[in-house]
């Protein structure tokens, strides 16, 4: 069997399984606008990819008459440009700060439904607006699914911080056991830079057992905005599997 041969079997397994993850992910967002989004509400638009799907269901169902009279808030620049994409009512948090639910992706979700939010660097207005939902639904496929958060997801705790205060931030959060890396950007030179302005670190503290004493934590940084940890805010949890069924649960 010569190496090109088996460079191809490789390739095509891989797209097999990135098409099973894509199909698990609609199958949750599906799952999750199916129960949770009726007319005249108020809904939440997270961010990331899972939620493009979300956003995809909402519209079908608008285009068919199943919902109407709907007011969306986006959670990030992506969420703006799906939600007028979608040819769906734009608001923001100053118009609309009471929101009925909120549907949003996650990086990790333990049994708990804890959660680690902020791959896409978007965590502070994701939960910003997620504070403000009188429903909050994560949406995931099966890869995210955890018994304690830092089990799958290994590139550690997005945190937003102030740019002028990143090292200062930094060295006490290796004091506290963790081990921070300034989240460089892919297409650009230097660091990711949040829709806020800000700079993400990347904070590695292994399994944790215990989000709420390590958010907690966290925030009596001075310099850090916001955390990823996503602590006691989700009433449910769809989760896409690969064989095409969906799992939920509540806490």
């Amino acid at each position: 069997i010569n190496a090109e041969y088996m460079g191809t079997v490789f390739n095509r397994i891989i797209e097999i399984n990135m098409s099973l993850v894509e199909q698990a992910k609609q199958k949750a967002a599906y799952a999750a606008v199916d129960e949770f989004v009726k007319s005249g509400m108020t809904v939440g638009i997270g961010s990331g990819s899972t939620v493009v799907y979300a956003v995809e269901r909402i519209v079908q169902k608008v285009k068919t008459g199943e919902l109407h009279d709907l007011i969306c808030v986006p959670s990030s620049f992506q969420a703006i440009q799906l939600i007028t994409e979608g040819s769906l009512k734009l608001s923001n948090l100053n118009i609309s700060p009471v929101i009925d639910v909120c549907i949003d992706g996650a990086d990790e979700v333990d049994d708990k439904l804890n959660a680690i939010k902020g791959g896409g660097a978007c965590q502070t207005q994701e939960k910003l607006v997620a504070s403000c939902s009188k429903v909050f639904v994560l949406i995931c496929d099966y890869r995210k699914d955890s018994k304690v958060l830092g089990e799958q997801w290994k590139q550690g705790v997005p945190l937003e911080i102030i740019e002028s205060a990143y090292v200062p931030v930094m060295e006490k959060i290796r004091k506290m056991g963790g081990n921070p890396v300034l989240r460089m950007a892919v297409k650009k030179a230097g660091p990711v830079v949040s829709d806020n302005g800000h700079f993400i670190v990347d904070a590695d503290f292994g399994l944790i057992k215990d989000p709420a004493a390590l958010h907690q934590s966290l925030k009596l940084i001075t310099g850090i905005v916001e955390t990823g940890l996503f602590v006691g805010m989700a009433v449910k949890a769809f989760f896409g599997q690969a064989d095409g069924s969906v799992v939920s649960r509540v806490v």
